[in-house]
């Protein structure tokens, strides 16, 4: 999976102590995050996974996810993501990252819905199965 060459706690004791902002900057280009769908795109290619399949599977609208993976639909709901994210097959610590890169809160056991998350996630459910799961619980379904 797509992984930075810096950890953030290097880029940030870098960045602390740098004086040269610009500098930094440049030679840290590789570093920054890239747009969502260009993340997505990097793992489909890592998982050998195709646009089709994954929608399929995570039961989103079709052209509503395409926008996603285009990039037109750049800020996706936390839940829609993890319907992606089931249905690439990430594991937790794939999904916690996809969470974290996109600007959403992670998975946290202490929270009754995402532990059911978590677990789903773990049992390797597809997204109808930690629909099914959630619903017999009595949480909220992560598609609607």
């Amino acid at each position: 999976m797509f992984k930075f060459a810096k950890s953030t706690g290097e880029l940030f004791t870098e960045l602390k102590a740098e004086k040269n902002l610009q500098g930094w900057r440049e030679n840290n280009r590789e570093e920054f995050t890239l747009p969502l769908h260009e993340y997505l795109e990097k793992i489909l290619a890592d998982k050998n996974l195709t646009k089709p399949e994954v929608i399929e599977r995570s039961g989103l609208n079709r052209e509503y996810a395409y926008h996603i993976f285009s990039g037109k639909k750049n800020n996706p709901s936390r839940q829609k993501l993890l319907a992606l994210a089931i249905a690439m097959d990430l594991n937790l610590d794939e999904v916690q990252y996809l969470l974290r890169y996109a600007q959403h809160g992670i998975l946290y056991p202490r929270n009754s819905w995402d532990a059911v998350i978590i677990s789903a996630v773990e049992q390797k459910l597809s997204v109808m199965q930690t629909n099914e799961l959630l619903h017999r619980l009595g949480e909220t379904l992560l598609l609607d």
